[in-house]
């Protein structure tokens, strides 16, 4: 039996990526993780919060990434979508509630903010880079 994993990659052209993100990615990527943070805090939302989180890069750039493995024995070629082994839905609530929703909000408005606070800071000329 021969077995290999091929990374198949269906984007849109880098021009649309960019004014995708350029227009749309850049505050529809906060607004996803915002619905996807409130549908975690609940019990019924949670398998939609982590499908959501799973696909905020493709929300943001329109990346996404198919793994297939392709197994081949006598004769006969078989490809499957593959996908990276979850842990247990219960630790992920586990940990999600103890330390994910915090950590991800103090950086994902970490990340929104530092932009925000050069531009601020250099409109004013305290900072000249």
């Amino acid at each position: 039996m021969t077995t290999a994993t091929i990374v198949a990659k269906k984007n849109p052209g880098c021009l649309v990526q960019l004014v995708w993100f350029a227009l749309f990615g850049w505050w529809l990527g906060q607004a996803w993780v915002a619905v996807a943070w409130f549908l975690a805090a609940t019990v019924i939302g949670l398998p939609l919060a982590v499908m959501m989180l799973n696909r905020v890069p493709e929300v943001i750039t329109l990346r996404g990434e198919t793994e297939l493995l392709v197994r081949s024995w006598g004769g006969r070629t078989v490809v499957t979508a593959r996908s990276v082994p979850q842990h247990n839905l219960l630790l992920r609530a586990l940990y999600f509630l103890l330390v994910g929703w915090w950590a991800s909000a103090v950086w994902i408005e970490t990340a929104y903010a530092l932009p925000q606070v050069h531009r601020h800071r250099s409109a004013f000329g305290v900072l000249d880079v």
